[in-house]
């Protein structure tokens, strides 16, 4: 009887997580050089530079790195003699949103107004951007104030102020919204089996606590928030979270050991409400809709897209002629193969923020896997402060219980880690 040459593509694969974090390692090096944060600075997101320029740039460090993983390596196929490299590629494009921009941005070469938008000083934008390997995608996003808005003593103040400490304590609830009931329950076996009969917290329950944080520092969050189950070749999986939901939209599921999600949390100096942009559609993603297009220039774009990305969003520019892939797309839209991404904004025109993370969730907690670094929360000066003690409580907690097998060097990495509100948290590997 022949074996069976299924391969088993979920974290209990140990190789699922190590492509996972592979892609992720490539994601956050090249998130960090974009937004300035990398001491190998090529480019970054400072005053003066066009969007454009910028979202090239961040692209060909992700092809650049990318290149990089397995070359030249041999690596043995499952339960055969042949020999294959992992297909990798990008998992999301750079892109780079202005102030009030809620989706992400990156304009083309060919549309020339929108291609000599630069980045202003004071200003709130948003990178997003992301690798995969072998199908496992991890996409990161961060939000930066772009210098020039801070006091001689380097510290923004005001209303950016706000923005940046209720996103940050929004995302990190957030997160520990999402932890399993139970998972890192201590006690007895019976307080355990306690723990884990908790059922998690509703969608609603979710939103209602994100938004409290949100108020707190006079904000809102962005309608719509989604938060999607991550799966091979999908980024928008059978299960999503959504936060302010509105127009009927509702999320469906919680996440489970197992699990990779990529967890996203927006919030707005304004009412929160989107409103559709009029800039061209440039970012979009292949469906697994099957339609016979009429048009060779159609089939010919559809083509390059399955070949270059897959199943993963892209932008228009990546192509190999951007005039000839704009001509092209138009039908593989209509036909509904390909989804386009509609550029939105916030309604009043203010300043919103974005942060995407990419997490694992093992047995042992919790792992983000691609995320925004921590801002550091003394260089944005605010009077406001979260009081609510059930909010207080859950920021409180872990993300994951140390393991404590990698001995005395890795113990000095897991230094325990105070934040504004009093929380500790303990990082740890998870795996």
């Amino acid at each position: 009887m022949a074996e069976s040459t299924e391969v088993d593509y979920t974290l209990n694969n140990p190789d699922t997580l190590t492509k996972y974090k592979t892609a992720a390692q490539i994601s956050q090096k090249v998130l960090e050089a974009v937004t300035g944060k990398s001491q190998a600075l090529v480019i970054a997101a400072v005053e003066g530079i066009k969007i454009l320029e910028l979202c090239q740039k961040g692209d060909e460090l992700l092809e650049e790195e990318i290149a990089k993983v397995y070359k030249g390596k041999k690596i043995t196929k499952v339960l055969t003699t042949q020999w294959f490299l992992y297909p990798s590629g990008v998992a999301h494009p750079t892109t780079v949103s202005p102030s009030s921009f809620v989706t992400p941005y990156t304009p083309l070469v060919s549309d020339t107004e929108e291609a000599e938008t630069t980045i202003k000083a004071g200003e709130v934008i948003k990178i997003q951007l992301g690798a995969q390997i072998d199908g496992f995608g991890t996409i990161v996003s961060d939000t930066i104030i772009v210098a020039g808005k801070e006091s001689a003593d380097g510290v923004v103040e005001g209303r950016e102020a706000d923005l940046v400490h209720a996103t940050h304590y929004a995302n990190e609830l957030l997160l520990r919204l999402l932890l399993p009931p139970g998972l890192l329950a201590s006690g007895t076996d019976e307080e355990k089996a306690k723990a884990a009969a908790e059922k998690p917290p509703t969608q609603s329950k979710i939103s209602s606590l994100i938004e409290k944080v949100a108020k707190t520092f006079d904000c809102n969050v962005v309608e719509n928030t989604t938060s999607w189950l991550f799966e091979r070749n999908e980024i928008e999986g059978k299960k999503k979270i959504i936060l302010s939901p509105s127009g009927g939209v509702k999320g469906d599921g919680s996440p489970e050991v197992g699990e990779v999600w990529g967890v996203e949390l927006g919030l707005s100096l304004g009412s929160g409400k989107v409103k559709t942009l009029p800039q061209r559609p440039t970012l979009h993603r292949r469906t697994t809709t099957t339609y016979i297009l009429k048009r060779p220039s159609s089939r010919q774009t559809l083509s390059e897209i399955v070949k270059k990305f897959g199943t993963f969003p892209f932008s228009l520019r990546q192509l190999e002629d951007e005039k000839a892939g704009k001509v092209g797309v138009v039908e593989c839209v209509r036909g509904g193969v390909v989804r386009q991404y509609e550029p939105a904004g916030e309604s009043d025109n203010a300043p919103v923020s974005r942060l995407l993370t990419t997490i694992a969730i093992t047995k042992n907690g919790l792992t983000r896997l691609a995320a925004p670094p921590a801002p550091d929360l003394s260089k944005f000066k605010t009077d406001k402060k979260i009081e609510d003690e059930e909010i207080l409580k859950i920021l409180e907690k872990p993300l994951a219980r140390s393991t404590g097998s990698k001995g005395k060097k890795n113990k000095k990495k897991k230094k325990t880690t105070k934040k504004a509100s009093g929380e500790e948290e303990e990082e740890s590997d998870a795996e």
